[in-house]
């Protein structure tokens, strides 16, 4: 019997579980970038209102507030939902290496893909308007 056979599943396939473990990890910034990125743009909104009031002067040329606080709350769920996907994603991958019945999902990368035309469609209508 080969020595290999023995030894736990976890511990035979330790590198795996850390490449799994560091792609997880990335998810969870990724996660994080966008949320702290949608708190920044529904605070810009603020931050302009309370200038426009420090100068004296009504900025006219800006777009509603309102669709910076829903795009930042938008941008907020997102990254909550990306993390929660990766956490599912981790466990699902996890037990598959222990199974030795790993198949790639691309499930996160067609929602960051998603995403990111959404935002970018959205910032675009967002100049545009306001120009």
């Amino acid at each position: 019997m080969n020595e290999q056979e023995n030894i736990h599943p976890k511990i035979r396939n330790r590198r795996v579980h850390l490449a799994n473990e560091r792609t997880f990890l990335a998810w969870i910034r990724t996660s994080i970038g966008i949320m702290a990125f949608g708190f920044v743009v529904e605070k810009f909104a603020l931050f302009v209102k309370q200038f426009s009031i420090f100068i004296g002067k009504e900025i006219s040329t800006m777009p509603h507030s309102g669709y910076s606080s829903f795009f930042g709350i938008f941008l907020v769920a997102l990254g909550a939902i990306m993390g929660f996907l990766a956490f599912i994603r981790y466990k699902k991958v996890e037990k598959q290496i222990d199974e030795d019945t790993y198949q790639h999902s691309i499930l996160l990368d067609i929602l960051l893909v998603i995403s990111l035309l959404a935002i970018a469609v959205f910032l675009i209508i967002y100049m545009l308007h306001s120009i």
